[in-house]
């Protein structure tokens, strides 16, 4: 199978059983002064029942009753903060999320569970694994996140932080064991020369695992990229005895290209008559100067052509 061809993720997870929704409620701050008005009235119809003489007992019921209408009802006043949410519940059920910064009032005999909607880095540590070839390598990624569905980070899951954390040192493996770390045929993918590709198929792949943790992956990208320890020296050599062949074919094709173009200038200019073997003998000195790797020490012909 060609490593371009596999696919972007291993598993199929399940699908979420719960999404997000809006929580009802209403602004805080006019409920806040409602609350206060109400624990004022009743702190106020209290006291006079208290001083009242004839009727002073019903009084003293209301206010106290009404000051606790004010209480209970400013137990519903939430703060939530920028770029965080808070998801609630009504006796295990859940009603919704507020994600309106700010005071917000909602049920106050529900729980409002806190959960931040930044985005935060995640940065797998460096992993041993084998590549397409068989070859081990050292890998690590850093993956960008942030939670997009809080319903499914809280309900799908059991910790989405360390959910999203073993998804993408599983995808890094995953995506490693499926292409090779060189090329070694043309139109091959390879994770030191098509980093920009492989790591777009790594957020698809992070992204299909966290899915139903309703988290969104922004981005990822290696960090670490090296072969293991045990086999870097020989791979090393390989890597350099491969620019050898490579530098080397440059140069011979260059000098053949000179010894061609000199060929045809003498020949247009008729500065000398050569026959085929003083050619023969003129390319191979001219490709022994061009294609050595030191300096050449020229002989002086002080006769003729044949001597």
């Amino acid at each position: 199978m060609n490593p371009s061809d596999a696919p972007v993720s291993g598993v199929e997870m399940p699908a979420p059983q719960v999404r997000e929704r809006r929580a009802p409620g209403a602004p805080g701050i006019p409920v806040l002064l409602g609350c206060l008005v109400l624990v004022a009235a009743g702190v106020l119809l209290a006291a006079s029942g208290l001083a009242a003489p004839i009727g002073g007992a019903a009084a003293l019921v209301g206010g106290v009753l009404l000051a606790l209408v004010g209480l209970v009802a400013a137990l519903g006043l939430t703060v939530v903060a920028p770029n965080e949410a808070r998801v609630v519940q009504f006796l295990g059920r859940y009603v919704g999320t507020i994600r309106t910064d700010g005071l917000r009032w909602v049920n106050p005999f529900t729980t409002r569970k806190p959960i931040s909607t930044r985005i935060r880095n995640h940065e797998t540590t460096v992993m041993k694994v084998n590549d397409y070839d068989g070859n081990p390598i050292e890998i690590a990624a850093v993956v960008v996140w942030q939670v997009e569905d809080t319903a499914r980070a809280m309900f799908e899951v059991d910790d989405f932080v360390r959910f999203v954390a073993i998804q993408a040192e599983t995808a890094v493996r995953h995506i490693a064991t499926n292409y090779p770390y060189d090329a070694h045929a043309e139109g091959q993918l390879s994770l030191r020369d098509n980093a920009e590709e492989i790591t777009e198929r790594l957020s698809a792949e992070i992204s299909a695992r966290v899915e139903s943790a309703g988290v969104q992956v922004i981005e990822s990208r290696f960090t670490h990229l090296a072969y293991a320890s045990e086999i870097a020296q020989a791979m090393l050599q390989r890597q350099q005895a491969g620019a050898v062949v490579a530098a080397r074919q440059q140069i011979v094709e260059g000098a053949v290209g000179m010894v061609d173009l000199a060929l045809h200038r003498l020949a247009e200019k008729s500065v000398v008559d050569l026959d085929e073997e003083r050619k023969a003998a003129m390319v191979s000195n001219l490709l022994v100067v061009l294609c050595a790797d030191r300096a050449t020490q020229p002989v002086v012909n002080t006769g003729t052509l044949y001597q």
